[in-house]
């Protein structure tokens, strides 16, 4: 499979690759920004009281992190559907969630090097500090990177054309092999290039 995940469905997607290296289960992984090491959060020391604390608690904590102030109509629509999940969740699943982020762990990069990845991130404010950032290119020295010029903490959202394309970019690699994630009369590598080179072009003229 090609995995795609987000900040903790990220560190998750690395983690299942290395848990079945023995047995590759993953093809590729495509990480948005993602981490590689729950201790950047420098929470490990709560993760085992997140289970005592009441649901209202634990989505303060969340909502801690999303983006405030002035924001673009689509990073606004982005955020306020983030919220409204945030609301549908129970007190127990947003302690297993906020264990997984904060419980002490790390991903072992030598059981997954050979694994192609594109580590995909934003130039704006999120979630994750720089260091976070560097430190993911230093684990994959070889990756492809995919650079947005904004979209907060869910680029997936508000920015899903670009991302979709970097999906599709990385993708590319496997048309015409048996783990091929289209099918090739979808969309092909001409069409490809030519979206490249419009979004290139589109990014050009937004720092011009």
């Amino acid at each position: 499979v090609h995995l795609f995940g987000a900040s903790l469905g990220g560190f998750l997607a690395q983690k299942f690759a290395e848990y079945t290296h023995k047995s590759p289960r993953v093809q590729s992984l495509i990480l948005c920004n993602s981490f590689s090491d729950t201790s950047i959060f420098n929470q490990t020391w709560t993760a085992n009281s997140f289970w005592l604390m009441p649901a209202f608690m634990l989505k303060k904590i969340v909502l801690g992190n999303f983006a405030s102030g002035p924001l673009d109509p689509e990073m606004a629509d982005g955020i306020d559907f983030m919220v409204d999940r945030l609301e549908s969740l129970g007190q127990s699943e947003l302690a297993s969630r906020l264990t997984l982020n904060c419980q002490n762990s790390y991903v072992e990069p030598h059981k997954i090097r050979d694994i192609p990845v594109t580590i995909m991130d934003v130039f704006d404010q999120s979630a994750l500090s720089t260091e976070a950032k560097e430190e993911m290119y230093k684990l994959y020295p070889n990756a492809r990177r995919a650079h947005l010029k904004t979209g907060g903490n869910f680029p997936y959202l508000c920015r899903s054309a670009e991302v979709n394309l970097y999906i599709q970019i990385h993708l590319l690699q496997f048309h015409g092999t048996r783990y091929a994630a289209i099918d090739p009369s979808m969309v092909s590598a001409e069409e490809l290039e030519v979206q490249k080179i419009s979004l290139h072009t589109s990014n050009e003229q937004e720092e011009q």
